[in-house]
């Protein structure tokens, strides 16, 4: 396992670059996952603009004027929190930075660094600004597309989904949360997919209505984006051994060609440091492994759900009705995790006469919700009723 780049270009490549350490490897594929979704939200929403389902928006903007006082405020605040601490991992000693992730939820921080890049990035906004004033500021019309939302859509679900995501796992583990409050909320482990899919999804829909982007075609879009960007972010999952694991596995392996990690594995240096002691480890961190074996399912996922993405890519121009292959996306994803859960450690809820997960809860309610919609779906197209609305102009 590779709990941040450090350990990673160490193992492939035989060097050690200290700073590598700062970058967690689950941290960066989440990223890399981010990257992706916003590449193929891009492409479908392009492609949808063409075949005349989104029509642009009209935005009236003022061109030549010099930066604001709240410009340059808000440049300094970034720039002094890149500073205070990003740049911090890097100049304070290692006793403050050897557990990169702790220090970023921490309050300390290099106030050098933050007061010296929130200067340079008000001084750049005030250079920007400066260089394309006018005599007069004009006001012009712009028209914008759903696709040049992207960037825009992507800092929602960033946002919204790692906000979900932990909330989600406060309600899993209640009683943890109410022990140790402060130190639940800000740590960096301790993250519910569903929950960040779910709170992501009511921001973006609330933007789309918002700017009038039409719904049923954003949420086709969003099918094959959100099931590829899922695989590409259990690839840090796998990588890190973030406890994203499943259930003990001492059966024989079923075929002897099978690799024996793929099957069973107790993943040594786990980023979440559980487990025994690794014989002969002397990294001073990261030296545990699982005593036993588990299933490795971050990695059975990263390959599930590559094939699903495969599937909903097939049909995406296929499938006229808007709306049918977001249904579909939910009854895929829906099926994948529930599945998943038969071999996945997860906390039990007691609900009386059943002990299901939250993701089964929630996985078994996606997948009917999907049914019940592609059902309504082509009802209504049958009838001749749009599910539409009329215009988003």
């Amino acid at each position: 396992m590779y709990p941040n780049l450090y350990y990673a270009f160490k193992d492939l490549f035989g060097v050690e670059w200290k700073f590598l350490r700062f970058v967690n490897s689950f941290g960066f594929f989440v990223a890399i996952a981010f990257i992706v979704a916003a590449l193929v939200l891009t492409a479908e929403l392009r492609r949808k603009s063409k075949q005349g389902y989104f029509q642009p928006t009209e935005m009236q903007v003022m061109v030549g004027q010099p930066a604001t006082l709240s410009d340059l405020l808000l440049n300094f605040l970034l720039g002094f929190l890149l500073g205070y601490k990003i740049i911090a991992l890097f100049v304070l000693d290692n006793s403050a930075t050897e557990d990169p992730q702790a220090f970023i939820f921490s309050s300390l921080g290099s106030w050098p660094a933050g007061i010296g890049m929130g200067l340079l990035f008000a001084a750049i906004k005030w250079w920007e600004k400066n260089k394309q004033k006018l005599d007069k500021p004009e006001k012009r019309t712009v028209r914008i597309w759903p696709e040049d939302r992207v960037g825009e859509i992507t800092i929602i679900a960033l946002v919204f989904g790692l906000l979900g995501a932990k909330l989600f796992d406060i309600f899993e583990n209640w009683g943890d949360f109410l022990k140790h409050p402060s130190d639940y909320i800000f740590s960096a482990k301790g993250l519910t997919f569903y929950g960040g899919l779910i709170c992501a999804a009511l921001a973006i829909w609330w933007y789309a209505k918002k700017h009038r982007i039409g719904l049923w075609h954003l949420n086709d879009a969003m099918a094959p984006t959100m099931m590829l960007a899922y695989s590409v972010g259990r690839i840090g999952c796998q990588v890190a051994g973030d406890g994203d694991w499943g259930i003990d596995n001492t059966r024989p392996k079923p075929f002897s060609w099978l690799p024996d990690w793929m099957w069973s594995y107790n993943y040594p240096h786990n980023v979440n440091e559980v487990g025994v002691p690794i014989p002969g480890c002397t990294d001073g961190k990261f030296c545990n492994q699982l005593p036993v074996g588990v299933f490795p399912t971050p990695f059975y996922e990263i390959i599930f759900c590559f094939l699903l993405f495969l599937v909903i890519w097939y049909f995406r121009k296929r499938l006229k009705i808007p709306g049918t292959l977001f249904a579909i996306y939910l009854m895929l994803n829906g099926m994948e995790r529930f599945l998943i859960e038969k071999i996945r450690v997860n906390t039990r809820l007691d609900l009386y006469w059943i002990q299901p997960t939250q993701a089964e809860v929630i996985s078994s309610l996606l997948f009917v919700s999907g049914l019940i919609l592609f059902i309504w779906l082509r009802k209504k197209a049958a009838a001749g009723k749009s599910t539409e609305p009329v215009s988003n102009t």
